[in-house]
């Protein structure tokens, strides 16, 4: 009896522990290319399950989420799980040569990791080249079983994937910019979940349609996906109110336009207590730099919200802002605050151990010997932080170097500062030779185990003042405060906001501005930060932080996988 009795209180402790560590979700991506019709033409695009955008994961936080990749595509490809901490799985991150080698046509990869302390949406994607613009799909969280959201349940939830449309082979038109040293052809059309709208030629069909029931609240889950826009979102007579922003809860903040950055997510909740009709959905550009300066796609994505019951054909348009409606999308940033106490809160760390001013923004590089560049000076477009203008590795990964201690991949002098201090934002140094010049070179910034970082973005003036969004791989942070100009280190800090500042994993620094971010980094790695605007990247806009080790064995980076893909 008493044997029994062990049994089944072992048994039950099994049962318990599973339940407590959550359930496995297993998925299979198959990559191909796929042949679709979009604004008049039939376009190959690279694509996983044969659907474009690609499945929508859903999982509960706790979960441990199993995805085999198999390339079919023509193209190496890596996916990244855009927001997931990664706790102990770096390896699953997915950054080319950074975390690990490409998976090369017709082999395989498994990812695996565990969805610790979050819970909302993010959304997985390739990184590696322009194969996002197709390779993407979102990554819905839920709550934990018997757990529920900080808000009335919605009586149903709709992911909303803003992206953009290029008349072309992304991977030749991204080549196309870097062997000319320019930048690449601007997207010919923007998408809601895939489709670009009837605005646009060829396309009265396909236009993305939501069926909703008059009087209840529904949760849109937006994503942009786009390469290289920030965009403005509305519905036509209805406001939404703001409830989490990157998988993060935040203080409901009411609003009739949604500011969206490339990377970022944003839930809102929608009440549609209109008279029953149709409604456009819309999306067009934010466009914060100098139209002269810089060219954009300025054109608009909608999409049809239909009240079940109704049958006129003629939906009611929102009013789209001004692309350069800077104001109006800086009262949007700044308005949002974070939910301290709601579920995964975490307090802003006080003491900060590491301070980092780093300079973001487009730089020039010499033109090669022997090669024709036809950007301004018989240059190349580049771009840097705090002068340094990343290169990609291609013969190891960052990460694989990192574990092995292997040199000669990347150094570890990334600096915490500009070599040269001048007035960031004064457009009268936008083509100053003696600045706008950055060396390429492969640096990190090493990083105690939990030490607190406090890093100020600078944006620059060089060559076009635009805004950059800004991603940190495996890390949330807090969003102390931002601004426009130079950042005053005397007075700027009394703006900080310790209480409840919004939490984020890619922030969209002000045009001619800045922002401080503050986060502890508590998982060991190499963990990518760049600029998400898909444009810059190859430019340049990036670094990474070298986590070291903690000491146990809950803090120690663990080996890689025996698939992991070789160079």
């Amino acid at each position: 009896m008493a044997r029994l009795a062990f049994v089944l209180a072992c048994a039950l402790a099994l049962l318990a522990s599973s339940v407590a560590s959550g359930a496995i979700v297993e998925h299979s991506f198959n990559v191909n290319n796929l042949t679709v019709t979009r604004l008049c033409q039939n376009q190959s695009i690279t694509v996983v399950n044969e659907s474009y955008p690609g499945p929508t994961i859903y999982a509960r936080e706790g979960d441990t989420l199993i995805i085999h990749v198999l390339n079919q595509s023509p193209y190496n490809i890596t996916i990244h799980w855009h927001g997931i901490f990664q706790l102990l799985s770096v390896w699953a991150d997915g950054p080319a040569y950074v975390t690990q080698c490409p998976i090369p046509p017709g082999q395989s990869y498994t990812y695996k990791f565990n969805i610790t302390g979050q819970e909302g949406t993010l959304w997985w994607h390739a990184h590696i080249s322009w194969l996002r613009a197709t390779v993407h799909g979102a990554l819905i969280i839920h709550p934990k079983a018997g757990r529920s959201f900080p808000f009335p349940k919605p009586a149903k939830e709709v992911p909303i994937i803003l992206g953009d449309w290029y008349n072309g082979n992304v991977v030749d038109i991204e080549q196309d910019g870097l062997s000319k040293g320019i930048a690449p052809n601007l997207s010919n059309a923007y998408t809601i979940n895939g489709l670009p709208g009837d605005l646009y030629d060829c396309s009265q069909n396909q236009t993305y349609q939501l069926s909703v029931v008059g009087g209840k609240t529904y949760l849109l889950r937006l994503i942009n996906a786009a390469l290289n826009t920030e965009l403005f979102f509305k519905i036509a007579n209805h406001s939404m109110t703001v409830v989490a922003i990157d998988a993060s809860y935040t203080t409901p903040y009411a609003t009739d336009v949604v500011v969206i950055a490339p990377g970022q997510t944003t839930d809102v909740l929608v009440k549609f207590n209109q008279l029953n009709g149709s409604y456009y959905m819309a999306a067009t550009p934010y466009a914060s730099a100098d139209a002269t300066a810089v060219g954009f796609d300025n054109t608009t994505t909608r999409g049809i919200i239909v009240y079940k019951g109704y049958t006129s054909s003629t939906p009611i348009m929102p009013p789209m802002p001004n692309p350069s409606d800077t104001p109006l999308a800086n009262k949007f940033f700044t308005n949002l605050t974070g939910f301290p106490g709601g579920p995964h809160w975490v307090p802003v760390p006080r003491e900060v151990d590491e301070h980092m001013f780093v300079t973001v923004g487009v730089n020039l590089a010499m033109c090669p010997e022997n090669a024709t560049c036809q950007a301004i000076f018989n240059s190349r477009l580049s771009a840097s932080m705090n002068n340094e203008s990343f290169v990609t590795p291609t013969n190891m990964s960052m990460l694989e170097a990192h574990f092995n201690n292997v040199s000669g991949v990347y150094t570890r002098d990334f600096p915490n500062e500009p070599p040269v201090k001048f007035d960031y934002t004064d457009t009268n140094l936008s083509l100053d030779l003696s600045l706008i010049f950055a060396p390429k070179s492969t640096k990190v910034k090493t990083l105690k185990f939990n030490s607190t970082v406090q890093l100020v973005y600078q944006n620059t003036a060089f060559l076009a003042i635009e805004n950059h969004p800004m991603h940190i791989h495996g890390f949330n942070f807090h969003v102390l405060a931002q601004g426009f100009g130079n950042y005053d280190p005397i007075n700027d800090p009394k703006k900080f906001n310790f209480v409840n500042p919004q939490v984020r994993n890619t922030i969209g620094v002000p045009v001619g501005g800045w922002a401080v971010i503050r986060f502890r980094a508590n998982n060991p790695g190499i963990w990518f930060v760049h600029c998400h605007l898909d444009v810059h990247l190859p430019w340049g806009l990036a670094m990474a932080f070298e986590v070291e080790n903690g000491g146990t064995p809950e803090s120690t980076l663990p080996p890689p996988p025996l698939d992991l893909p070789k160079c």
